[in-house]
């Protein structure tokens, strides 16, 4: 276990995932068209972004943007996504199946949890939008996920961070849970500080540059946030 909490940033170009790097993230999760909430990334990113930066990958999987509930078809897209994004030596994987009733696939989501291995798979924030966030847990455990991604069912991880510590407590020793949405670095110490959380996930959307933008600011807030998961437990205010 690594002595801070872990920081991920999500992002959706070369650059970014440089500049998070040099601002001290430990892991990016990796995706184009942040604006609907990320889809996969296409293989010449994942292989400019493999050759170029140094920390953990996380490749996005999700063949479009809307609902969780996927055809056959797009299941099997997801399955080839997923074995090239492997190929191209991602370090994990980030998706979310859900059924019409918007509970967990638990079958279908242990289909790609087996074809990942041995790379840990994150289902994504398709859980927030389950009827029973502790259900979901179960059945998320259950498809051999290693994280859940989350705002503990909240616009925010700030407004569910009281759902967000019950699931780190009710996960602990069991699966990994991955408190985002709406985190910066004006929220992320009381975040943590609440939830005991051991990973923290952010996309820093209100500073997240153009493609031809400069990319110190971004590289900048990425750091802040870095400082403060670096401060001992008893200094977070």
């Amino acid at each position: 276990m690594t002595k801070f909490p872990l920081l991920e940033i999500c992002v959706e170009t070369l650059d970014a995932a440089l500049a998070a790097e040099r601002g001290g993230a430990d892991r990016v999760e990796l995706c184009e068209n942040l604006q609907v909430g990320g889809v996969t990334p296409s293989a010449d990113l994942m292989r400019a972004v493999r050759s170029q930066v140094h920390i953990p990958v996380f490749a996005m999987i999700r063949p479009r943007a809307g609902d969780f509930f996927y055809s056959e078809m797009e299941f099997k897209q997801m399955a080839r996504d997923l074995a090239i994004a492997k190929g191209l030596g991602m370090d994990g994987v980030v998706l979310g199946l859900l059924g019409t009733d918007h509970r967990v696939d638990v079958r279908r989501t242990r289909t790609l949890a087996d074809l990942a291995r041995p790379l840990p798979v994150t289902f994504h924030r398709a859980f927030d939008e389950t009827p029973n966030l502790r259900e979901a847990l179960e059945d998320v455990i259950a498809t051999g996920a290693a994280r859940i991604l989350t705002s503990g069912g909240g616009p925010s991880a700030e407004q569910g961070v009281g759902a967000l510590a019950e699931l780190v407590d009710a996960g602990r020793k069991r699966i990994r849970i991955m408190p985002g949405a709406g985190i910066s670095a004006a929220n992320i110490e009381r975040i943590l500080q609440t939830t005991r959380a051991r990973e923290v996930h952010s996309g820093l959307s209100t500073v997240v540059p153009s493609p031809r933008a400069d990319y110190r600011k971004f590289e900048t807030e990425v750091g802040k946030l870095a400082e403060l998961l670096k401060k001992p437990p008893a200094e977070r205010s």
